[in-house]
């Protein structure tokens, strides 16, 4: 019995000994295991929940057998989707971990409803020239093959993201106005009401230097080609556009931030591509602090004569410093006042924060795109962001003031987070979108007619008549000397009998805090029998935004309607995206059943 008892004592230390023994494989540092995967030091809790699947598998997109749980059509907001490139540790290659993308927060599904004339004839908001919602749908289409979450189709960014033949403005004006009337095609009761507003071009003699921040996430959820890869690639593209009156700063944040260029000039290329060309992702992601060091470096480097700018690259995943959104558009409202403007860049799937990246644009005074592609990269970088990257007129607002007699209800079809109150019109405080050389801006209201409209007469050529508050029968007060501090009155709304509407205009010149103001009235000189090219295309993608978003006034809707209106309007399509929409329109026909 003794024997069994000591024999049994010594089997227990034994055991004892060897738990210290595999105990002792923790680094001196705290590091737990020989890879030292977990560090003792201030990782921020960025490992916590970790898988550690193989990170040298292939992009999901493209592969059959990742080793993940992901599986064709499946969608990358959702759980389980493995964003193989979104981690933010400072590992890579072999030791770097998988992260399952969270799943996001989708935003409550608002939708611009039905209201009375005899209620409310007044309708307010800003105009917007983002396109990063259809290219994320486009994203979700072609490459994950699955339908778009609803709330992040914004319908306003669907049609903007096109070229529409607008004429250029007058002398003296920085946009022209085009009005047009015509049938809806998805109610036989009510017809749209489509507005397009065209930025002037810049005489290239005249256009201003460049005094740019690329701001640049560099963290490890960058890491990838379809990442910071193509970011290197998009940025050069800018660079090659540059010239000895430019000054191009880098500021890179990771768990800090860090300025890697300060002012040197666009001439310098080599140098600038070179310091593209050593960027590496790794670290956690400390967004605010790199914005704003990206803010003071922009404000030591400032030019009045300038177009001052920061250009932040990201996938909008901040998770060190301030990382409330709230807290960030309020210091970038404050800093946009010193004529410093934000443009965002967005890049990736998976964790993307796509609501984030829209709200810090708007609150900068800039625009918001997002790059899924090489071809993409080449829109933007050399078409889109350099149009935009000049201001030409600032806090845009559109006043639609509809005839009771004419029109008995409305809804303004999309931008919904730029609806603002009818009072806000008239004050120059109140925030709005901006337009930039050469862009073009295109609305749609859907309307219902009064029987007192009766049938209009539809000439040929419509012909729109201006007035503002230079020329025109019935021109508003002229703007105030500099120091008054009160915006142009505009006339009162007094309908002619063929009035339909009126468009009234709110807009500041680039470097001025006082609104100036145009209208213009709508009559059945503007009702087409049929609609024209910019209309017939722009209402088809109209059209399929409600038909992605399910909305509720689809009505009689339908991607066949959609795809027979867009192939007779598709026009010249130089570069092949209105051809591609018919694309994405043909799979959204197949998966949407």
């Amino acid at each position: 019995m003794k024997k069994s008892v000591i024999s049994m004592l010594f089997v227990i230390l034994l055991l004892f000994v060897a738990a210290c023994d595999g105990g002792a494989s923790k680094n001196a540092d705290g590091a737990i295991g020989d890879d030292g995967y977990y560090e003792s030091g201030d990782n921020g809790g960025y490992n916590d929940n970790y898988d550690t699947g193989d990170s040298n598998a292939p992009y999901p997109e493209d592969s059959t057998d990742t080793g993940s749980s992901y599986e064709p059509g499946a969608d990358p907001a959702e759980p389980g989707y493995e964003d193989w490139e979104s981690s933010d540790s400072e590992m890579s290659g072999d030791d770097m971990p998988t992260e399952p993308a969270e799943e996001p927060n989708p935003g409550e599904l608002i939708e611009n409803g039905w209201v009375e004339t005899a209620t409310e004839n007044t309708s307010t908001f800003s105009i917007d020239v983002d396109t990063a919602s259809y290219t994320l749908i486009r994203n979700y289409l072609m490459k994950s093959n699955y339908m778009p979450p609803k709330d992040r189709v914004r319908i306003e960014e669907m049609i903007n993201y096109f070229d529409y033949d607008y004429p250029q403005p007058e002398e003296g004006k920085p946009f022209s106005v085009t009005m047009e009337m015509a049938d809806s095609p998805w109610r036989s009761d009510t017809k749209l009401v489509m507005f397009g507003l065209q930025g002037k071009a810049l005489d290239p003699d005249k256009v201003p230097a460049h005094n740019l921040v690329f701001l640049i996430d560099v963290s490890g959820s960058m890491f990838g080609e379809d990442r910071l890869g193509l970011l290197k690639k998009s940025f050069k593209k800018l660079v090659e556009k540059l010239d000895k009156d430019d000054k191009v700063s880098i500021v890179t944040y990771a768990g800090s931030a860090g300025v890697l260029l300060d002012s040197v000039s666009g001439d310098k290329k080599d140098e600038i591509i070179s310091a593209l060309d050593e960027l590496e992702a790794g670290g956690s992601t400390a967004g605010a602090a790199g914005i704003k060091t990206a803010y003071e470096l922009a404000e030591k480097n400032y030019s009045k004569d300038a177009n001052n700018r920061i250009i932040l690259a990201t996938d909008g995943d901040f998770n060190v410093g301030i990382y409330d959104t709230s807290e960030l558009v309020s210091y970038i409202e404050t800093e946009r006042n010193k004529g410093i403007y934000l443009t965002i860049l967005g890049f990736g799937m998976g964790n993307y924060q796509d609501d984030r990246m829209e709200q810090l644009s708007n609150a900068g005074n800039g625009n918001y795109f997002y790059v899924d592609n090489e071809r993409e990269s080449d829109k933007i970088f050399t078409y889109d962001l350099m149009g935009t990257m000049f201001t030409i007129a600032k806090d845009v607002k559109l006043q639609v003031v509809f005839n009771p007699e004419k029109i008995a209800k409305y809804r303004l079809i999309g931008y919904e987070n730029r609806v603002m109150a009818n009072e806000d019109f008239n004050d120059d405080t109140k925030d709005a979108g901006e337009i930039g050389a050469g862009h073009r801006v295109t609305a749609f209201y859907e309307v219902f007619l009064t029987k007192k409209s009766g049938p209009a007469e539809t000439p040929e050529t419509p012909e729109t008549p201006e007035t503002d508050p230079e020329e025109g029968d019935d021109p508003a007060e002229p703007a105030p000397e500099e120091g008054e501090g009160e915006p142009a009155a505009e006339p009162e709304s007094e309908f002619g009998e063929d009035d339909f509407l009126v468009l009234k205009m709110r807009y500041k010149e680039p470097d001025q805090d006082i609104s100036k103001y145009m209208d213009t009235v709508m009559t059945s000189a503007n009702i087409l029998a049929e609609m024209s090219q910019n209309m017939g295309f722009a209402s088809s993608v109209a059209e399929f935004g409600m038909l992605l978003r399910d909305s509720k006034f689809k009505a009689d809707s339908s991607y066949d309607s959609v795809l027979k209106r867009a192939k007779a309007n598709i026009g010249k399509d130089t570069f092949g995206f209105r051809g591609e929409f018919l694309e994405l329109v043909e799979i959204a026909k197949t998966l949407d059943k």
